[in-house]
């Protein structure tokens, strides 16, 4: 998956769900399957379609894959999809937040965490970053050729760009440089590929987002491959995000003898997506993006001021479901008595693994008359908040 460009995200008023044409809602009703609510589209694309989001929310857009993938017959008829996201992580369905990313950072900066409903690795998106995801049947989904055909893309826009597909399905500039990752999900009968197109995100918050600071985690969770990365835009001032969409756009239509048309659909609207704002809502839900982490272990240690040294504190989680499944913060008797570090450890045990939660209940241990162990507890809360 992908990255993307610095800039404010794009505001669209709701008014622009003028914007689909009355034919293309038309469409959608008819591809749809009997079991779910009819939705848009009279009169079915005759061999595909090409949409493009008019948000930039990333719970939104991954809503928008999810529906189509749950909702629309694809036998001969592909759809490709175009969005782009405000800043965001998005990491793949079973991987851990938190060895992939700050989240601290991300707090501070109103960088979105997001978990996809496919594999993969992590990946940081902005404004400068175009996804693309293509649709199909089961037995059309085809990875390989969804890449040859952006890099025809991008070699008709400038013919002398290298860019070349990988066997692990990412496309490289140069022959080093990573500009676009892939992750799928295949279902029963449709499967749809989703990669990003590098073009001018801002590499510094891409890189400081996907790097994590925490220590001493142990998990099962599929790990990302860190990878050198450039925007196209680097390579060719031409290549923006706009002309590389209409390029890619044009190159689907004629691949698959379409009208290279683009509709811009808002992922908001019930009337063309029925039942859309439940598969949001759940992308955004703390279960969903945090609770659906492999179950991982805190192995890990720091050290409290203590007189003209410091003093080591042990501590050891085991969180299943985002949530603490045991807990065993060890720290010498005789700086935290062994009755308020048996209070503290219990405390934590069913809550879930974010420091929001570590607050409350931290807060609650703090209502204590001795200002000298409520120091030590600010301190110890403070480093364990700090994990999270």
């Amino acid at each position: 998956m992908g990255e993307a460009y610095v800039g404010s995200a794009e505001v669209f008023p709701r008014t622009w769900n003028m914007l689909i044409p009355f034919s293309v809602k038309n469409c959608f009703r008819l591809l749809c399957q009997h079991k779910v609510p009819t939705a848009g589209f009279k009169s079915p694309p005759t061999h595909g379609l090409i949409l493009q989001s008019i948000s930039n929310d990333v719970y939104e857009n991954l809503a928008v894959e999810d529906w189509i993938h749950d909702h629309i017959h694809l036998e001969g008829k592909p759809i490709l999809f175009l969005w782009r996201n405000s800043p965001s992580v998005v990491i793949g369905r079973h991987q851990n937040p938190w060895q992939e990313c700050n989240l601290h950072l991300m707090r501070q900066e109103g960088i979105k965490l997001a978990r996809r409903k496919s594999g993969g690795g992590t990946v940081y998106h902005d404004m400068g970053n175009i996804n693309l995801t293509f649709f199909t049947t089961k037995t059309k989904y085809d990875r390989m050729e969804n890449l040859k055909l952006i890099v025809r893309a991008l070699n008709a826009v400038q013919p002398q760009l290298d860019v070349q597909p990988t066997k692990k399905f990412d496309l490289l500039l140069d022959g080093q440089f990573k500009i676009s990752g892939t992750a799928s999900k295949i279902g029963r009968t449709a499967a749809y590929h989703h990669c990003t197109l590098l073009c001018s995100t801002d590499r510094t918050a891409l890189s400081s987002s996907l790097k994590s600071p925490y220590h001493g985690i142990k998990s099962n969770a599929t790990p990302s491959i860190p990878s050198t990365v450039k925007n196209l835009l680097e390579r060719d001032s031409t290549l923006t995000c706009d002309v590389l969409m209409s390029a890619v756009a044009a190159e689907y239509a004629a691949y698959h003898q379409i009208d290279d048309h683009v509709n811009l659909i808002n992922p908001a609207d019930e009337t063309v997506f029925p039942g859309i704002n439940s598969k949001i809502k759940e992308l955004q839900s703390w279960e969903w993006v945090y609770g659906r982490t492999p179950r991982f272990t805190v192995d890990t240690m720091f050290h409290v001021p203590h007189g003209q040294a410091c003093l080591e504190i042990q501590v050891f989680m085991d969180v299943k479901n985002g949530r603490i499944e045991t807990c065993d913060i060890k720290a010498p008797d005789h700086w935290l008595p062994l009755e308020i570090g048996d209070k503290l450890n219990s405390s934590f045990i069913g809550s879930k693994f974010c420091p929001v939660e570590t607050t409350l209940l931290t807060n609650i241990l703090l209502r204590t008359d001795d200002h000298h162990l409520q120091s030590k507890l600010n301190i110890l809360c403070e480093k364990i908040r700090g994990m999270m």
